[in-house]
Order: structure tokens, then sequence, then C-alpha cells
């Protein structure tokens, strides 16, 4: 490409003889030719992306190429009609036809076509086309946004939208631009058609001794040839940018798409055969040419309405599904979240929704923090729901469902109280994810509420926080075999042998991915899978128990387990245990599936479900996670007691924490004869 640049550029300094000439004249006119059979060839505007550079190139060529063959006609005019090349001759007096009217006509006709009708609506065709794209540009990405997070594509999918997107904003400002290269072009070789004729009377007079008529014909056959050769490649260039601005991604080339648009309805072929049939039999008219198209034209109809009858398909009842339905009728999404028709306004983008993009967010961020990447959440409408009712649901079993109210705002007490504005019509609720009390307000009360000191959270933002932490809690069951092994695959392309050591020579896959499930149930993230794949190479010599495989990971995560329960001064604010309160809960110890579980009598299990429900309250009060520290031996199965009614809670070992933590106690549970816990 540098070589033709650099090429073209010669063409503009030095001086070529007539049979050079005539071969770039000849490769010129071929290179027009092949880029509007491509042009008509196209599927979509993205097949040619090349176009905008080759028409500024193509468009420099034959300014190039007008400089050249003005050199010669002026320069050697004066010779005869030869002197500036055979192709310049031919063209001429191919032209001329005997009479330099009827030249000068063909080819100002041929000027004014190419810059008043293609050259001006391809470029007007180009800037709106470059107007439009950018503008729907924002909504374009929204829509590939949406359909990421309503799980309609894969990763991979969108990234190629929104490179092809990109691709098609950078076609269209390009063709935008370029359109004005080819509108000069014409200008110029108006131009210099001017100059090639008054020049070459003023030469072939005052140079060549020639008279006034024999300078006339001489340099006007000349610059006709020059001028229609130079302009019918141009008017063929573009034609080509006309037809690539305004082709439509369809899958099919224009040839096939107008021979299906206009041809493809029988009827329409009928109407034209029947009028073209009339004007063979009005008086004056020639019957055979009207005649014959209507014969072809009603034959066409025929053959068009025959093959669509084919076509059409036979129906076939049949009360059993499909595989296709059938595999519809019994597939699950992982992930779902359901609104009621209230709800729509904020997962539809046309209306504004923001939800789509905060999922696509979520996604991203609970990546981040966990280490697994989430399929798709499918957001949709249900109308079994009630208006302003939602539902989170995983493999179609309800994990979460709330109220939400798309035209109101939520407020919260920082301090946890219940939420009161005088005058305000609130709606009483609780916030979904955490409990806390809470009111949904009108929006236009927000600043009265907000002068209040209460927080505003908006619809969109309560939906999402509800689904992280309803996602969060049950990420352990969103991870199986295969996703575990797409984590080994990534980790083994940077340590390969440490993979191999561990799967499937010291554990294998299937207890692997009760390790990963046991960290992420307790909130704790896998994204250092190369640290856990150590610690139970280290461990499973011992015992390759996924329970036990899990505690000595979790000692080998506790930097990791100390940033999740520390405070921002470093401090755990925590609840613990007396020591008669931890003899009796490891009394109550017993076994399932091999596991140790607590099972304490009914009064001491309602008594201890009270003390963690009180003091895990007053840490949410306060903006903190509840933090129990026990023994090892009761950490595990005092988790598994807990959490089944507290949100975000945290048992953890001194062990597991970064030496030199302080821990804060700021309650403590006793369960013995005294059947409330002491405050700290």
């Amino acid at each position: 490409m540098a070589a033709a640049v650099v090429g073209v550029m010669s063409i503009l300094i030095l001086p070529l003889p007539p049979a050079v000439m005539d071969v770039l004249l000849a490769f010129n006119v071929s290179i027009s030719i092949l880029i509007l059979l491509i042009s008509l060839a196209l599927k979509q505007p993205l097949d040619f992306t090349v176009f905008p550079s080759l028409l500024l190139i193509t468009t420099l060529f034959r300014l190039g190429l007008n400089v050249a063959t003005t050199r010669l006609i002026l320069g050697s005019g004066g010779e005869g009609a030869a002197a500036a090349g055979s192709i310049i001759e031919a063209f001429g007096r191919f032209a001329v036809g005997g009479s330099l009217i009827v030249g000068a006509v063909v080819f100002t006709i041929l000027m004014v076509v190419n810059f008043a009708v293609i050259t001006k609506g391809s470029g007007r065709i180009a800037e709106v086309a470059a107007r439009f794209t950018l503008d729907a540009l924002p909504g374009k990405q929204m829509a590939i946004d949406a359909d990421l997070a309503a799980g309609n594509i894969t990763e991979q999918a969108a990234r190629s939208r929104r490179e092809a997107l990109q691709r098609e904003a950078e076609f269209f400002g390009a063709m935008d631009g370029s359109s004005k290269f080819v509108r000069g072009d014409v200008v110029a070789g108006l131009v210099i058609t001017i100059i090639n004729i008054i020049g070459g009377l003023v030469a072939g007079m005052a140079r060549d001794g020639l008279s006034l008529a024999d300078a006339f014909e001489t340099y006007t056959v000349l610059t006709i040839g020059d001028g229609l050769v130079s302009q019918i490649p141009a008017l063929l260039v573009s034609t080509a940018a006309g037809i690539v601005v305004t082709r439509a991604g369809s899958g099919t080339h224009l040839g096939m798409e107008v021979a299906q648009q206009i041809f493809g309805e029988s009827r329409t072929l009928g109407f034209a055969s029947v009028i073209l049939a009339i004007f063979a039999l009005l008086p004056g008219m020639p019957f055979m040419p009207f005649m014959g198209l209507a014969a072809g034209g009603f034959a066409l109809s025929r053959r068009r309405k025959k093959g669509a009858d084919a076509a059409k398909p036979t129906p076939v009842e049949s009360d059993k599904p499909t595989g296709d339905r059938l595999q519809d009728l019994i597939s699950i999404d992982v992930l779902e979240l359901e609104v009621g028709h209230a709800l729509l306004p904020l997962i539809d983008l046309e209306r504004g929704g923001e939800l789509p993009g905060r999922v696509t967010t979520l996604r991203r961020q609970i990546a981040s923090d966990l280490g697994v990447m989430l399929p798709p959440v499918h957001l949709r409408d249900n109308l079994r729901l009630d208006a302003h009712e939602y539902r989170i649901r995983l493999r179609g079993m309800e994990i979460g469902k709330g109220t939400a109210y798309a035209d109101r705002l939520m407020a919260l007490d920082p301090v946890g109280a219940q939420p009161h504005l005088e005058g305000v019509d609130c709606v009483a609720a609780r916030e979904p994810a955490f409990g806390l009390p809470a009111v949904w307000i009108p929006t236009e009360s927000r600043t009265q509420a907000e002068i209040a000191g209460l927080t505003i959270v908006d619809p969109a933002s309560v939906l999402t926080t509800h689904l992280s932490e309803a996602i969060k809690k049950n990420a352990h069951e969103l991870v199986g075999r295969q996703e575990v092994q797409d984590l080994l695959g990534v980790v083994g392309k940077e340590s390969p042998k440490l993979v191999e050591d561990v799967i499937p020579n010291t554990v294998t896959l299937g207890e692997f991915v009760r390790v990963v499930r046991g960290l992420l149930r307790e909130n704790l993230s896998v994204r250092d899978l190369g640290s856990v794949l150590e610690a139970v190479a280290d461990a499973a010599p011992r015992s390759k128990d996924p329970v036990f495989l899990v505690e000595q990971v979790r000692r080998r995560l506790f930097r990791q387990i100390t940033g999740r329960v520390a405070d921002a001064m470093g401090m755990v604010h925590a609840i613990t245990l007396d020591r008669e309160s931890e003899e009796l809960l490891r009394r109550s110890l017993g076994a399932s599936d091999g596991e140790a579980v607590l099972a304490p009598d009914i009064d001491t299990a309602r008594r201890l479900v009270a003390e963690l429900e009180k003091m895990a309250a007053r840490q949410a009060a306060e903006g903190r996670s509840a933090v129990v520290i026990t023994s090892p031996d009761l950490r595990r199965p005092l988790f598994e007691f807990g959490s089944r009614f507290v949100n975000d809670l945290f048992v953890i070992t001194a062990r597991e924490l970064t030496p030199g933590t302080s821990v804060q106690p700021v309650g403590t549970i006793e369960l013995g004869n005294r059947a409330v816990g002491r405050a700290a």
C-alpha cells in the first residue's frame, strides 16, 4: 500500500510516455469496475471496511492521472490525437462519433449525473448514516448489556457485538469524510477539462501553428477522451460508494435481494403485466416490446405463485412435543429475577430501565469478589406475581422475594429505627437484603427525607442489593465440576505443575469441588485458587475429607478472613461464647453423613438462636457483620446451625486471624442457667 501511494505521487511529478499512460488508464478503469462489483456482492457494509481508505487512494490516483494526461495533451497534442495515448484517443473518437457537439453533450451529461446526482446523493446518505449510527450507539450498547444480563448471549458474543458496533461507527464516520473526496474529484475533473480546452487552443495556435478549427478539433477530442476515461471510473466508484452506504446487513448480496423483493410477489408481477398489455394495445404504441414484456412478466408471476404454493409446509398435528419443544419445557434457568407488571420499567431499556446494566455490573463485581463467574441472570416479567412483587429463583426454586415500587424511593434510618416523615405518603416496608425497617416514599419527597437524615435508595439498587446478597448466600450452589474445571484451566496456564500434582494425583475433582463449595458457603473468595491448591496439597496426605480440607484451607487464607471481618482500623468486633456454653454445645455435637453437627435440645436451640439474632441485629445496626469467635471443633457446626437464622454470619477461630489482630468483644452468649446473653 505504501508503494502504491508513492507511485501515485510519482505520477504527479514525473512525465510519462503514452504507452505507460495507456496501462495506468486501463488499470484505473479495471479497479473501478472491480470496486463496483464488490459493492454489489456485499452482504453487509462491514464486509468492505477498507472502502473509505480505498476511496481516498483511488481518488488521488485519478487526480494524478488527470495531471499526467494534461501534461501529455498540452505538451504533445499538436502532434495529433495519438500523442496522448491510444486509450484517450479511442474514448475521444468514440464519444465524438464524428460530431464534437455530440461528444461535448455526452461528456457534459456524465459530469452532471456524477456531480449533481450520484456524488451529492451518496455524500448526503453517508452523512445521515454516520449521524444516525452515532446517535444509536448508546442504545445498541445498552441492548447488548441487556442481552448479556438476561443470558441471551455469552460474554464472548457480547464482546464480538461491541467490536462490530465500534467498527460500524468508525466505518460510517470514515465514509462521511471520504465521500467529500469523491465530490471534490468531480469538481477537479471539470476544472481540468476547461483548462485542457483553453490551454490546448492557446498552445495549438501559438506554439504549433494550427488554425483555430484544427486546434479546437484536436484538443477537444483529446480533452473529451481524457474526461471520459477519468469520469467513467469516477462514476463507477461514486455508484459503489452509494451502494455501500445504503446497504443493510441482510446475509445476501444486492442482486439476490433485488430479485427476491421486486420479483418475489406474484400478485404485483401480474398487475404490472396487465398494465404493460394495456400499453401494447394503445393506438400508436409499439405492440411487440410492451406485449413481450407483459407475457414475460405474466409467466414469471405464475412461476412465483407455483413456487410459493409448493413451499408452504403441510400442517402435521401431533400431541407430542418435538425435541426442541421438549428441551424448552424441561430446561431450567440457573438464575432468574422475575418481576410483577408494575416493576417492568426497571428491566425495560426502552423505558430507561437501569436493572439490566446493574445486573451486568453485579456479575463482574461478584466474579472479582468471589473468584467465580456467575451464569447470566434472566430478567423477565411474571403475571402471576403481584404488581409490585419480585422473586429471585435459583434453578427454578425461590431463594428470595420482596416488594418494590418503581415510582418510589426507599428511605432508611441510619441507626436502624423505623423511618417517619410527617405529611408524606409512606408505605411501610423492610429492606429485603438485611431486613432493616424502611418506608417507600414518593420521588418528590426525596429532598424532605434527606433533610430528615434518612438514607435514600432507588428501587433498582434495592433489587440489585437483594439479588447480590441472595447470590452470595447461595454461591456454592452455582459451582459444579465444569465451573471448577474452568477455574483450574485458568490457573493451569500459569502453574500447570501445581494443578497436575493436586488433581487428580492428590485429590479427585469431585473432592476439590466440595472444598471450593465449602469456602464459598462461608462467603470466602476462591480467586486465589493457587493458594487453595497449595493448602490442599499440604493437608491431603493427612486426610482427604473435604470438611477437614476446608478447615486447613481456611488457615491458609487467614489474611482474607481477617480482611472480611475486621473494620477499617483492623479491629474485629466479635461475639464470644463463655466456657460453659461451649461445653454445652460440645456435648450436643452429633454426626450426620460423617460430619459433625449441632443437635442441642429445643430449649438450648431456642436460646442460642435468640442470642445470635439479637447480637447480629445490634451489629447490623452499626454497619457490621455478625462475627462469632469460638474453638476449632465448634466452628463449622456452629456456622451450619447459625447461618440458617442469621444472614451474613461469620464463625471463625482465633487461629484464622492475622497475628496481632485486635479483637473487641461486643457480647457474650451464655447458655447456662441464665437465658440471656451479656453485652460487653
